[in-house]
């Protein structure tokens, strides 16, 4: 690793980079930047867990670089005689020649073959595999034997290319929108849901507070010689008043105490 130098003044221009290599032995006597107390090792300046950090500096490496002349990496020499070779001659390859493929073998015929001449177990259809080896033949093999797939005139093979992005909807946060919309609407419909889930049962006890059951009218034992005799005396001053007033009496009965539930109303 090489750390930054100086700029120079002058017309020499900046410094080159020093070389971060290891610290000299030189470097940590007395009296120096880095000066050590006791006696100084090589690890105390080549180990990196151990080595003091420079103040200002980067740290330097435990290992020692070789010097500025040094080139890195691997050198290739040239076997193909380079740029002379090449426009000296023109250089041809030779055709190889086709290998013949040694066909897999026809079971299937072999089989049938050794069906018809008798034979039953596994030695006997090795036997009869080894004397007549029946081999494929390279149409049968291939898989396209029975021609190339009937493709349409005008089909066109790739990729279809990807629709051009909309910038005008993302710079309008257009998407954002739409889904906001869906999850509104995905809201309301688990609230329905919800409700519908929801739903208490109806038993007796809710239908007759929905539907209450319309009360009997008390009927006081009396005389049965005395049903057929109209009242003599009548205190309302025609039948319309006489209706509202028995009305607003039956209304008021549950709310209002005593046997004829004439009394004084109910406070609980």
């Amino acid at each position: 690793m090489a750390g930054s130098g100086g700029g120079g003044s002058g017309g020499g221009g900046a410094e080159p980079p020093r070389s971060r290599r290891p610290p000299g032995m030189s470097e940590v006597a007395a009296g120096s930047e880095n000066e050590r107390l006791g006696v100084a090792r090589d690890s105390m300046l080549r180990n990196p867990l151990i080595a003091k950090a420079e103040l200002g500096r980067p740290r330097r490496c435990g290992y020692a670089l070789p010097g500025h002349d040094f080139s890195y990496g691997l050198y290739i020499h040239g076997t193909d005689g380079g740029v002379p070779e090449a426009i000296g001659h023109w250089h041809a390859m030779k055709p190889r020649p086709a290998l013949r493929r040694k066909m897999p073998r026809d079971y299937i015929t072999m089989n049938c073959g050794a069906l018809r001449a008798g034979y039953a177990t596994a030695h006997e259809f090795n036997l009869f595999y080894k004397a007549k080896d029946i081999r494929q033949k390279a149409d049968e093999e291939s898989r396209f034997k029975r021609g190339p797939p009937k493709v349409p005139a005008d089909m066109t093979y790739g990729i279809v290319s990807r629709p051009p992005t909309p910038f005008f909807d993302l710079l309008q946060h257009k998407y954002k929108e739409l889904w906001m919309e869906q999850q509104r609407a995905t809201t309301v419909i688990q609230r329905e849901e919800k409700k519908k889930k929801s739903k208490p049962y109806e038993t007796r006890t809710t239908l007759l507070r929905k539907y209450p059951l319309p009360e009997k009218e008390e009927s006081f034992w009396h005389l049965p010689r005395l049903d057929k005799i109209g009242p003599h005396l009548s205190t309302f001053p025609d039948s319309e008043a006489r209706r509202k007033a028995f009305s607003a009496y039956r209304s008021e009965m549950p709310v209002r105490c005593g046997p004829l539930h004439q009394g004084i109303y109910i406070t609980s």
